[in-house]
């Protein structure tokens, strides 16, 4: 069964985001991996249609998407306090993220496809009723408010932007469903959310699970949290169906966040959690691109991630593919430690973590 990724040509124009150079990425994302050939070797394309209304209903109330419809009829100004721009055509570009979630999120479901990957999904800053940090409708949830419907009570949430997923975490903090987080926090950097005791209320107590990370996290301490919080905690919920926020904005290069990530490390996630899909719901896992702004960074993370997971790199290609990788960085030491400190109060937090 195949890997699809959801592709669509209002991906090449116009995005969310203040950064402009940073919509570049989707079309230079998508003549990487032709140039790769990954095309010709087993990755499919799709192309999704608009997002229903219905669908954003699930989420977010009529009054705000009657708030974006105005503001796209006005053409200017802002849909929240100043990140997100409000322009001719973002009603329909934002649904058409969210429908590019959903559609993998149906391949998935139907059998037609065993993963899926959408670039322009992974809206986790966008609340109820507003946006926030370039994101207008929470594609996410409503890709989770639809695996519901499909009878699925069982969804894991794995969200590894740079960047915490405070409008996933407030939709979904008062019920059982898994939501784990890695992002960088210090009590400032954006949204200023996203804390160790932030564990969900109610129905939700326990099931949302942040990991803030300091900055110049690199590759070994973040994969020391992973292996030690997020691995485990999916392997004692046992989702039945996985949602990844695959944000590369964590990576070293990127101008927006701090840590130290590279290739080798998003490399190393996809691995794991492919493995983990297929262990544990049988390899259902719809990834979302979340953030990125570094566009040169981010497509060869991608291409990594998707060559890894459709294993589609043809082999006249391998040196082309392994050339994407970065040099190795150094560690820092003193954020190493710190990290150590970040997974010991996150396991005093969940003293439930990886008990079957």
């Amino acid at each position: 069964m195949s890997t699809a990724l959801i592709y669509h040509p209002r991906y090449d124009q116009r995005g969310f985001s203040r950064v402009a150079n940073s919509w570049r990425r989707y079309r230079m994302g998508y003549m990487l991996l032709e140039e790769l050939g990954f095309f010709a070797n087993g990755l499919r394309v799709e192309r999704q249609l608009p997002a229903p209304l219905d669908e954003l209903l699930r989420v977010h109330p009529q009054s705000y998407i009657d708030f974006v419809q105005q503001r796209d009829a006005e053409g200017t100004g802002y849909l929240d306090y100043g990140d997100t721009p409000a322009y001719r055509g973002v009603f329909e570009r934002a649904r058409l993220s969210v429908g590019g979630s959903l559609l993998g999120a149906q391949l998935i479901m139907q059998g037609t496809a065993k993963h899926a990957f959408n670039p322009s999904g992974g809206l986790h800053h966008a609340q109820s009723d507003r946006a926030g940090g370039f994101c207008i409708f929470n594609d996410v949830v409503i890709s989770a408010r639809w695996l519901q419907t499909q009878g699925l009570s069982r969804i894991a949430v794995v969200d590894v932007d740079g960047h915490h997923g405070d409008g996933t975490q407030a939709l979904l903090y008062h019920e059982p469903l898994l939501t784990i987080s890695l992002h960088q926090y210090d009590g400032r950097f954006y949204p200023r959310t996203g804390r160790a005791d932030e564990i969900g209320e109610g129905a939700g107590r326990g099931y949302n699970i942040n990991v803030p990370l300091p900055r110049r996290t690199g590759h070994g301490a973040y994969l020391a949290a992973f292996d030690q919080i997020v691995a485990p905690e999916l392997r004692r919920y046992r989702p039945e169906f996985l949602l990844v926020q695959f944000g590369v904005d964590g990576h070293a290069d990127d101008p927006l966040v701090g840590l130290q990530l590279t290739t080798h490390t998003y490399q190393a996630l996809i691995e794991r959690l492919h493995a983990l899909a297929h262990d544990l719901c049988d390899g259902r896992m719809l990834l979302m691109g979340g953030g990125g702004y570094k566009p040169e960074a981010v497509v060869r993370c991608w291409a990594i991630m998707l060559g890894t997971l459709a294993e589609c790199v043809p082999s006249q290609r391998r040196a082309q593919f392994e050339s994407l990788h970065d040099a190795p960085l150094a560690e820092d030491e003193e954020a190493a430690q710190q990290v150590a400190r970040v997974i010991a109060d996150v396991k005093q937090y969940h003293p439930e973590l990886g008990r079957e």
